[in-house]
C-alpha cells in the first residue's frame, strides 16, 4: 500500500512511504471460510467498558453480519478490543468488507457522540483451516473475560455470545486454543 504525506523539504510534492499490509490475498478472505478477528480501540482506550457503548457495538456487528452473508459463532466485547469468530455463509461472502462495514459505522456511531475515534488502524484476523476448530476458537473467545479479572465463569459476563453455538454449555471448560498474537 502506498500512502502520500506532505514533504517538508518541497511543500506541495507527495513524499511515498510504504506501509506493509497484514492481510493476506484479497481471495483468502472470499468464500464459506471462518475468522477469528480482534479489533483494538484506539490507544487501548477502554471504549467498549461503557455498556450502551458495549451494546451499540453488537448491535451494529448483528446488523454488519447479516448484511454481508456472515454468521457470528462467538463474540466478546472486551473494555479495550473486540474479539469476533464469523463465518462467510455465501459464496460470495468477503471478510474484509464486513470488517470494513462494521469498523466504519461503529467508528462513525461513536464519533459521533463522543468526538473520539474509536480503533486502531487495522486489526488482527487468523483465518482458521480446520472447521473443528471453530468451537475451540470460540471457547478461547468467551474466556477472555475471565482471563482478566472480569468475571468468574464466561456465562456471568453480558458482553459474549453467539448466533449458531450454545455457548453457555460448550464453555463450560477452559479453552484448549490459543491465538496467534498477544494483546
Amino acid at each position: 500500500m502506498l500512502i502520500f504525506i506532505s514533504s517538508l523539504l518541497h511543500p506541495g510534492e507527495p513524499v511515498p512511504i510504504n506501509r506493509k499490509s497484514t492481510r493476506l490475498p484479497k481471495e483468502n478472505y472470499l468464500g464459506e471460510r471462518a475468522y477469528f478477528i480482534t479489533v483494538c480501540c484506539d490507544h487501548r482506550h477502554p471504549y467498549l467498558g461503557d455498556p450502551d457503548t458495549a451494546q451499540a457495538i453488537l448491535r451494529i456487528l448483528l446488523q454488519s453480519a447479516a448484511s454481508r452473508s456472515f454468521l457470528i459463532h462467538a463474540y466478546c466485547v472486551m473494555p479495550d478490543h473486540f474479539h469476533v469468530l464469523a463465518q462467510g455463509a455465501h459464496p460470495t461472502s468477503n471478510a474484509l468488507e464486513f470488517i470494513r462495514v462494521f469498523k466504519l459505522c461503529t467508528a462513525f456511531q461513536f464519533k459521533r457522540e463522543s468526538k473520539k475515534k474509536l480503533w486502531e488502524l487495522s486489526y488482527h484476523d487468523h483465518i482458521l483451516r480446520k472447521p473443528r476448530e471453530i468451537e475451540d476458537v470460540a471457547c478461547y473467545i468467551w474466556w477472555n473475560p475471565v482471563r482478566k479479572g472480569l468475571c468468574e465463569q464466561p456465562v456471568e459476563y453480558p458482553f459474549s455470545g453467539s448466533q449458531t453455538i450454545p455457548w453457555m454449555k460448550v464453555s463450560q471448560s477452559p479453552p484448549k486454543w490459543s491465538a496467534p498474537w498477544k494483546l
